[in-house]
């Protein structure tokens, strides 16, 4: 059986949690390792387990606790050949065993992982696509501007996703940040909005997919009520009916922090 749970989803830290009974995988360590163990165990999952680690990109929400967690626990690190300069550029790598993730993919912790590139202000940035061992398929598809066509034929059929619901736009364009960083969210490499995930969502629930998981939500420009709410009413107008074609969550609320067994 797969299992799935979103640890830490927000502009303060991001990690994810995925296995099966041969172990497990995270993406990202964007919160410290101490952190990082503690949510870990408290979805009844031994750090012991955790097989690699799989970076989608260099900012500091998502590498915060990376060397730290890595080396106390000897676990290798993949990423892109960009994202790996980066982080070596940083000094985080020095000490932890770090491998150029292939285009075409590799095992780890009994499953399969492929990454593809994101459209984000990063040195290669990723995603990830997931295939377990009883051919569940996962994918985690966030910090990306827009979703380009190589992205949606990557996550196309997935059983489980979890993608970007970073602003609604509104609030962004009224809210207090300043001009630069405004344009920068929303240009092709900055972050998806409510609005460009619902539409996506759409495309993806038809194609099969039954699990939903609305991720890196901005604190300032966003509600989990409002993301929620964007992405279920463009699943209202395909007829798609919550509980029955599709389980929707917002990643980083009470609701989502439980592991998902499917």
């Amino acid at each position: 059986m797969a299992r799935f749970c979103p640890l830490f989803s927000s502009s303060s830290g991001n990690c994810t949690y995925i296995g099966n009974s041969s172990g497990g995988i995270l993406i990202d360590v964007g919160v410290s390792a101490r952190r990082t163990k503690e949510a870990l165990l408290n979805i009844d999952v031994d750090p012991c387990t955790i097989k690699a680690v799989f970076i989608t990109h260099e900012h500091s929400d998502h590498i915060n606790g990376l060397r730290v967690f890595t080396k106390n626990n000897n676990i290798d690190v993949f990423a892109s050949a960009g994202t790996l300069r980066a982080l070596s550029a940083k000094g985080i790598i020095s000490n932890v065993s770090a491998f150029e993730m292939p285009s075409q993919g590799i095992e780890a912790a009994g499953m399969f992982v492929k990454p593809f590139p994101t459209s984000h202000d990063a040195n290669e940035s990723c995603g990830y696509t997931i295939t377990t061992s009883d051919d569940r398929r996962i994918s985690v598809a966030t910090d990306t501007g827009i979703l380009t066509d190589e992205i949606m034929n990557a996550i196309y059929g997935s059983d489980l996703i979890m993608i970007e619901s970073n602003h609604d736009v509104a609030m962004l364009q009224n809210g207090p940040y300043q001009y630069w960083l405004k344009r920068r969210i929303l240009s092709d490499l900055g972050h998806l909005s409510n609005d460009s995930c619902a539409t996506a969502v759409r495309t993806l629930v038809n194609g099969g997919t039954t699990r939903v998981f609305l991720a890196h939500l901005s604190k300032e420009n966003n509600y989990p009520p409002l993301a929620y709410q964007t992405t279920y009413a463009a699943l209202c107008e395909i007829g798609a009916q919550e509980g029955k074609d599709y389980i929707l969550k917002v990643a980083g609320t009470p609701d989502s922090e439980k592991l998902t067994v499917f």
